[in-house]
């Protein structure tokens, strides 16, 4: 299970590094793909329960496909370079409006990337008692 959070910085060449903690967790191969809220679902690729429900969607069930196009097409194996960075693509890097400051947030079975600003404007917005009160309809 994902928790905590890390504040981590992009190179110049759109390069990042995945905590330790979480790239112990992830295994050796890792997608990266848009997530709500602006900000980047990263997953472990194999035994992903998010990955494997939208593998089950209904392939005729035409509304629920285009959130899995939006998915899966901006998608991609994270593939590390010698010294354990990976390439962010342009297009996450604006879904995400990231540019240097990183924040990667363990949420669970995923890990979510954040552009620090982003992050920030997050939490001061977010009341947690209430967001928590949301928590009831799943039996938490």
């Amino acid at each position: 299970m994902f928790l905590g959070s890390f504040r981590h910085q992009i190179d110049q060449k759109n390069r990042m590094r995945v905590p330790a903690k979480f790239k112990q967790e992830l295994g050796s191969s890792f997608v990266i793909t848009k997530g709500t809220s602006s900000c980047l679902f990263l997953l472990p690729e194999q035994n992903n329960s998010l990955l494997q429900k939208i593998a089950e969607v209904p392939v005729f069930n035409t509304e629920a496909q285009k959130s899995v196009r939006a998915i899966l097409a901006s998608a991609f194996v994270a593939e590390e370079d010698g010294q354990g960075r990976v390439l962010l693509p342009k297009e996450l890097l604006v879904h995400a409006n990231i540019t240097k400051n990183i924040v990667f947030v363990g949420v669970g079975q995923r890990v979510e990337i954040w552009s620090e600003e982003a992050w920030e404007k997050y939490n001061s917005e977010t009341d947690f008692d209430a967001a928590t009160q949301a928590l009831k309809d799943f039996g938490v």
